[in-house]
């Protein structure tokens, strides 16, 4: 690990700061076997009783606009969030933690610890709600064939009309299905929300994207405190039972992403 003080001005080597996340506290072993956006060690940048766990990055690459060309790349997009996730990752592992927006980037250390004494106020209030808590992640896929089947309609006439009715009956069921299991999603929302400190509703992913055989009809984002996680995980169990028409699924914990504001981004520039 590198901190403020053994470090070259990040201006004079041409590279920019890009921030992790921000901490009460920062324990040195805890952040010595992190690699930060660049696969540089990550440090650490103080200011206003905050910690910002930040790495090296070269503008080159990370600076502005080399960014707005980076994020329309996809295969970049991946390989830069999976490497700011793994530090925030370990941060929250360790303790409470405010996640960065990804690709927030200062020009350097002095920027970076402005915006710690600018957001003093928020970051130590958030902070102060994250202590003792975890994010968790509950999806909900439609079961299929769970719902009442709608009886194909009986009627004369050819194939053709017998072709027609049946087509109508499954579009039927289908859009049947489909209330049913966004009935029960929001239902078990609600419920979940109430067994916890706070809640988010996500859209729904895509089924290219959840890698889910049926549709997803609940993607929810849960705060929970550390002791209540048995309560939490045995009210899933119930709402499993009462709701078959979904199929329930507990993620996490995560970093709380869902639960931190997000600030405007900082486009990386000299210090004013």
């Amino acid at each position: 690990m590198s901190t403020t003080a053994d470090r070259t001005s990040a201006a004079a080597l041409d590279t920019g700061v890009w921030l992790h996340g921000v901490v009460a506290e920062a324990d040195p072993a805890t952040l010595a076997g992190i690699t930060g956006i660049a696969g540089t060690p990550v440090r650490t940048v103080a200011a206003a009783g905050l910690v910002a766990v930040v790495s090296d990055a070269p503008l080159t690459e990370y600076g502005e606009e080399a960014l707005r060309r980076n994020l329309e790349d996809l295969a970049w997009l991946e390989r830069a969030a999976r490497s700011h996730h793994a530090v925030v990752d370990a941060l929250s592992r360790a303790g409470a933690v405010v996640p960065a927006r990804l690709a927030t980037v200062y020009r350097d250390d002095d920027r970076a610890a402005r915006a710690l004494v600018e957001r003093r106020d928020e970051l130590t209030a958030t902070l102060a709600r994250l202590t003792g808590r975890e994010e968790w992640g509950v999806k909900g896929y439609v079961v299929p064939g769970a719902t009442p089947r709608v009886e194909e309609p009986a009627g004369g006439g050819g194939a053709g009309a017998a072709y027609l009715r049946r087509r109508r009956a499954q579009l039927s069921a289908r859009e049947e299905g489909q209330r049913i299991a966004a009935d029960a999603a929001a239902a078990v929302h609600t419920a979940l929300a109430g067994c916890a400190v706070a809640a988010r509703r996500h859209a729904p992913q895509d089924r290219r994207l959840s890698g889910a055989p049926t549709a997803m009809v609940l993607n929810g984002a849960y705060l929970i405190d550390r002791d209540g996680l048995d309560a939490f995980s045995a009210l899933i169990g119930a709402l499993a039972d009462r709701h078959p028409e979904i199929r329930l699924e507990l993620t996490g914990p995560w970093p709380p992403y869902s639960f931190v504001a997000e600030p405007e981004p900082h486009p990386v520039r000299g210090a004013a």
